[in-house]
């Protein structure tokens, strides 16, 4: 493949992942895919991004990208949401989870234990999320705006 023809295939993927779509839409649904992207529970942002961009009607090829973007930052992100979500929502049974207890622990205990440390570090990542996703979204909607085919795409749906 030449490089012509590559430059043409960028712009026209460029043009239909854009397509009909304002630079504050846009915006929002990187945001959106971002933040769902760092959720602090592994295997379940792709299905969580997929539902939302049905609900709110969004970009899915934008929001998956978004998405994948951020999982690096999610398996980072996993410890520090367990941590304050166990310091701001201190409900379950108090005791910490160490890998030598693992082995004698009883089942269930152990599911319950996890389970509380999962809600803890969702609750956790929702009150970073909600405001990320806001200044995020500001954010990014200025920066499109300075795109010369996002100023074309904002212009005609005012029209």
């Amino acid at each position: 493949m030449g490089t012509r023809s590559i430059e043409s295939i960028k712009r026209r993927a460029s043009a239909w992942l854009l397509q009909g779509i304002s630079p504050q839409r846009l915006a929002l649904t990187l945001a959106l895919g971002f933040a769902i992207g760092c959720v602090p529970v592994v295997g379940v942002t792709t299905v969580l991004c997929a539902l939302l961009a049905l609900i709110l009607r969004l970009n899915f090829p934008v929001i998956q990208a978004a998405n994948w973007a951020a999982m690096p930052l999610q398996l980072v992100l996993i410890v520090p949401f367990v941590h304050l979500g166990k310091r701001l929502f201190p409900f379950g049974s108090g005791r910490a989870v160490h890998s030598g207890a693992l082995l004698h622990t009883a089942p269930l205990d152990l599911l319950s234990r996890l389970g509380a440390l999962t809600g803890q570090a969702l609750l956790a990542w929702l009150l970073i999320a909600i405001p990320a996703v806001a200044l995020m979204t500001a954010t990014l909607t200025v920066l499109l705006r300075r795109i010369p085919a996002m100023k074309a795409v904002e212009s005609t749906s005012q029209d």
